[in-house]
């Protein structure tokens, strides 16, 4: 099983568009994908209609340490479940905040056998911009962190002073035994502009020189009216564009490459195919 957190310091990025339609292509392949709406805001609990809904939901998974039936809501899409966002006055942070074991509270929850008895995978994890040990536990829990960065010049400053200064702090440390997992940067939200291509370049150049520590993908979500349409609709992106004319890929090929890059072991799979080759081993 693999586990992302799409992450970022920097709100209006993308990070909840990236993550619903990430877990509903997975989905209609044939994949389990538990999604995480670990944002205060619980944008990612409401993208796509419930069809049974949990009594309980994050808190109850954060404050136990477990996961357990009645927190997971299933949407309207086959193979696609949710754990959502149950505290609007963000005191999960406060809870959190004087927990020792804050860093590993999530990740070891998400090892509960409801998730994890040949169940699901892959789980996703929404996180919120701000900064807090919410933010913390959600990145500790990942095998891998996503990205999203705007090509704009104070998104990119942000991105990576913002980046960088995560990972720092969630170095090893004698309070937790987790470590930060890859991080993939995606382009996102990039209109069509001369600009946000320089910036765009800019973004891979700088991350180039650190060595390695983060990964920017080659696949760029456009800014694209498909992708709002789609969330207006509880669609998934690549169900409502599955083409287009012109020079822009439709939301069907971005996808896809996207997910390509993330999970090699899918590549060259597509969404309606059923994909079925060993699920428990997806991106191992």
């Amino acid at each position: 099983m693999i586990k992302f957190t799409v992450l970022s310091t920097k709100g209006g990025v993308g990070k909840t568009t990236l993550a619903a339609n990430l877990g509903a292509l997975m989905a209609d392949m044939g994949l389990r994908v538990l999604l995480v709406d670990a944002d205060v805001q619980p944008a990612l609990s409401k993208y796509f209609r419930v069809r049974r809904p949990a009594p309980y939901g994050l808190t109850k998974v954060i404050t136990t340490g477990f996961v357990s039936e009645d927190c997971i809501s299933q949407t309207e899409i086959e193979g696609l479940d949710v754990i959502r966002s149950d505290d609007p006055d963000g005191s999960l942070q406060t809870w959190l905040l004087h927990r020792i074991d804050r860093g590993e509270r999530l990740g070891n929850a998400l090892n509960s056998p409801a998730v994890t008895d040949d169940f699901y995978d892959c789980v996703l994890i929404d996180t919120q911009g701000t900064v807090g040990p919410l933010q913390d536990t959600a990145a500790l829990a990942a095998t891998q962190i996503i990205s999203p960065i705007k090509p704009e010049i104070l998104s990119a400053r942000e991105f990576k002073t913002g980046t960088m200064e995560l990972l720092a702090r969630l170095e090893p440390s004698p309070n937790t035994k987790n470590r930060v997992g890859p991080v993939k940067a995606v382009i996102s939200m990039q209109d069509r502009t001369a600009d946000a291509r320089i910036i765009a370049e800019s973004i891979r150049q700088d991350f180039l020189k650190l060595g390695g520590r983060v990964t920017v993908l080659e696949t760029v979500v456009p800014d694209a009216k498909s992708y709002k349409e789609s969330a207006t609709l509880c669609l998934p992106a690549h169900r409502h564009e599955p083409s287009r004319k012109g020079a822009m890929p439709s939301a069907y090929e971005t996808m896809h490459a996207l997910l390509w890059e993330l999970v090699p072991s899918l590549a060259g799979h597509y969404a309606g195919t059923s994909f079925v080759e060993n699920p428990g081993k997806v991106g191992e």
